[in-house]
């Protein structure tokens, strides 16, 4: 087994290797003048199981062409079996057709990656669990519901706590980590006028007097997550805690969520803000290397993954 990592997200793919106890592999990943990149493996990988750590974050083009090149030079390196661990998948919020004439672009990535070469994919919670099946390789979903969990356990001393999911299609979410933590569910009803803009209709569930944990997959602009925690508030809620995994926290994200109702933010390290979370102090990052890691052993040695989340 040997790692590479892109560069979309180098401390994330260094605290991966570290938890493994294995180098990453010596390449070469670089822009020419014209921004196209050139990908150079500098090591002898023949032969070899390898593990290329790349997120399809912003710039989402540059990451994703990164990775397939990076893919397609590891196959003409003669690598045995290849595992794109994608920490977060970008594009994957276009998993169908909402209006006539659009792509989907989930499906077109997949596709891409799959005729790169890749023979297996590791992510962390997509945003569709049926995003799987656009892939004929093997697709090992981890989630960071665990993570999230001890976390809560160990930081929220409230016993009065109830999980919330943000929209209707997170239900299945919320209701997960609302297992773990033996706790009631409750439900904010949006409507979306347009695209980056949420407005929220209703609350489903008792909120009153409560300690709220809401949890998603993805904080973009911070809309949807501000409303939602607004309207707890409006309806009695102690505190709003919220829980999400990727942050990809674009535009004045940082800036809206300072000032909101949010209590605090906690993330995982799937993308690499450090530099744009160190300023807020509601948000905290949480290290997703230990699950990655364990899942990239499991994976190599070739035992069970789903036995994590047991």
């Amino acid at each position: 087994m040997k790692l590479i990592s892109g560069n979309s997200n180098k401390p994330l793919s260094k605290n991966i290797s570290k938890y493994l106890k294995s180098k990453l592999v010596n390449s070469s990943i670089r822009n020419f003048s014209d921004g196209e990149i050139y990908v150079e493996i500098n090591e002898n990988i023949r032969g070899n199981s390898i593990f290329i750590i790349q997120s399809v974050s912003s710039p989402a083009n540059d990451n994703l062409m990164e990775l397939l090149l990076c893919i397609d030079a590891l196959k003409r390196s003669s690598a045995k079996n290849i595992t794109a661990v994608i920490p977060y998948f970008g594009y994957a919020r276009q998993d169908r057709k909402v209006v006539p004439r659009t792509s989907i672009s989930a499906k077109l990535v997949s596709n891409l990656i799959t005729k790169a070469g890749a023979d297996r994919i590791v992510t962390v919670d997509l945003h569709a669990g049926q995003i799987q099946g656009f892939f004929d390789i093997p697709v090992d979903n981890l989630f960071a519901t665990p993570i999230f969990a001890r976390h809560i356990r160990k930081k929220i001393k409230s016993k009065n706590i109830i999980c919330i999911a943000p929209d209707v299609g997170g239900t299945e979410r919320a209701r997960a980590l609302g297992k773990l933590l033996d706790v009631d569910l409750a439900i904010v009803d949006k409507r979306r006028p347009k695209p980056g803009q949420s407005q929220v209709m209703n609350v489903i569930g008792d909120v009153e007097n409560k300690t709220c944990i809401i949890v998603d997959d993805i904080i973009d602009s911070g809309g949807t997550i501000i409303n939602a925690a607004k309207a707890l508030k409006d309806r009695g809620a102690k505190d709003v805690y919220v829980y999400i995994t990727h942050g990809v926290l674009s535009g004045d994200a940082v800036k809206k969520i300072k000032g909101s109702v949010i209590k605090n933010l906690v993330i995982t390290d799937t993308i690499d803000n450090s530099n744009k979370t160190k300023v807020a102090k509601n948000i905290e990052v949480l290290p997703i290397s230990g699950l990655m890691g364990e899942a990239i052993k499991r994976i190599s040695n070739s035992t069970s993954v789903s036995d994590l989340f047991k």
